[in-house]
């Protein structure tokens, strides 16, 4: 971790993060699963107009719809779609099985293919190798997907066949968290998924925040530290920057927004109009909390369970 004497101070606003590092025909990956979503960062990158995106993100769900309706994605890799169990992705549906408005370039991947393509580009390997594509038909529709022999015998002398992933290097990484110091050390806890694989794949990385600590904070609990300073490009503090996703022990999770949302996207009037209010009618996340109103965050709101410290231990001095 950086030390505070020699920290640089990445906070940004989100429109200047934004405009910094994601430009019309990036690939922009979105990771966060379940919990602490980037939703904020997504609605920027539809209020700025950012265009011809190919959008990596395994679980492409409610904020995947919104920017596909806005026309900001071209292709999408993803591993998974669906509104979390709570009925469907009507933008999505629309553009994959009637290629309206427009077609979607869909390359398909199981979980444990994309989490592989994840660490093959955090670790500048040429593929990662992956037993579990033999028996799917997931190599009859993604020719990224290729077998190689083994160069290691296996014990009866033969030599292995094995289907391998390529690694994947976004051009931004976007992630959400609860905390950071204001050089980029990113504290998280709860549900983590793939942030620190796909923050190192990337050529830049993005986070987003609930608050942003001294680094004292950081260097007091040091093991929270999902991903170090130096391979954080942007801080940005936005408050509720999940929603309506949750970040845990901050808000829960909007479950009525995401049963709502299956009868908001079926509509395509419905859908763009809910843009225009949400999203291109607010000039930043500050807004769209606001609009959310006070009932809606006194719902979400959680109760403290607080977790015991730790003692580190130090030497003494003799």
């Amino acid at each position: 971790m950086t030390t505070a004497a020699t920290a640089v101070d990445k906070r940004m606003t989100l429109h200047d993060a934004v405009r910094r590092f994601v430009h019309p025909g990036s690939t922009v990956s979105i990771e966060g699963f379940t919990h602490a979503i980037p939703t904020a960062a997504g609605h920027e990158i539809i209020r700025q107009g950012i265009t011809g995106l190919t959008l990596v993100r395994m679980t492409a769900d409610i904020i995947v719809d919104q920017m596909l309706a806005a026309d900001c994605i071209d292709t999408l890799v993803s591993s998974f779609i669906g509104n979390s169990s709570a009925g469907s992705l009507g933008e999505m549906r629309r553009r994959l099985e009637r290629e309206e408005p427009a077609p979607l370039k869909f390359i398909e991947y199981s979980h444990h293919g994309l989490v592989c393509r994840y660490i093959a580009g955090a670790k500048r390997l040429p593929f990662y190798p992956i037993h579990s594509y033999f028996g799917s038909d997931l190599p009859t529709v993604n020719d990224e997907l290729r077998v190689v022999t083994s160069p290691f015998p296996l014990e009866d002398g033969t030599f292995e066949q094995i289907y391998v992933v390529p690694p994947i290097n976004p051009d931004v990484t976007i992630i959400h968290a609860q905390r950071a110091d204001r050089a980029g050390n990113v504290q998280m806890w709860g549900l983590t998924g793939v942030q620190a694989e796909a923050v190192f794949a990337a050529r830049t990385a993005i986070v987003t925040v609930e608050e942003i600590v001294d680094n004292d904070v950081v260097r007091s609990d040091p093991n929270r530290t999902i991903i170090p300073s130096h391979a954080i490009d942007a801080v940005v503090m936005v408050p509720m920057g999940a929603h309506p996703s949750f970040a845990q022990g901050y808000y829960d999770r909007d479950n009525d927004f995401y049963r709502a949302w299956a009868g908001i996207s079926a509509d395509p009037v419905s859908l763009h109009e809910w843009l225009q209010k949400w999203v291109y009618g607010t000039a930043n996340h500050g807004e769209y909390v606001e609009l959310l109103g006070d009932a809606a965050r006194d719902r979400l709101r959680v109760g403290s369970a607080p977790s015991l410290p730790v003692d580190y231990g130090r030497r003494i001095p003799r």
